[in-house]
């Protein structure tokens, strides 16, 4: 049986996912209130950073459909730049891995925008 994540923990999905629970105004009050604080507690490094790796991924999305979506991809690419390049040094100890991320982007870009076949020089 496959599962779905999603803020309650994970659910059970196909034919036997059961039906969510019902929860009183208090219990949901409650909730909200672990929840506020639990991203309260966690640093705004790590949010932000998780922010980035998503733009991350959307670009590396519509980078590899065919035909690629090179301006959905180029968006999402100068999202991630300003992100990374912007919060330089402030994004903890994912700030490497995020600027190592935004040059294969980059690099992936120009390799996907390049026609398949080059012309023949000319003499």
């Amino acid at each position: 049986m496959s599962t779905l994540w999603t803020p309650d923990g994970e659910q059970p999905v196909g034919q036997a996912a059961t039906a969510p629970e019902e929860l009183t105004e208090e219990e949901l009050a409650e909730r909200m209130d672990a929840l506020r604080q639990q991203i309260a507690t966690t640093p705004v490094e790590q949010i932000v950073s998780q922010s980035a790796y998503q733009f991350f991924e959307i670009a590396a999305l519509h980078l590899s459909v065919i035909p690629p979506q090179l301006d959905q991809a180029k968006l999402a690419i100068d999202a991630f730049g300003l992100l990374v390049e912007g919060l330089e040094g402030r994004l903890g100890p994912d700030g490497e891995t995020l600027k190592e991320g935004l040059a294969q982007l980059r690099m992936a870009f120009v390799q996907v925008s390049q026609p398949d076949d080059p012309p023949p020089a000319t003499p």
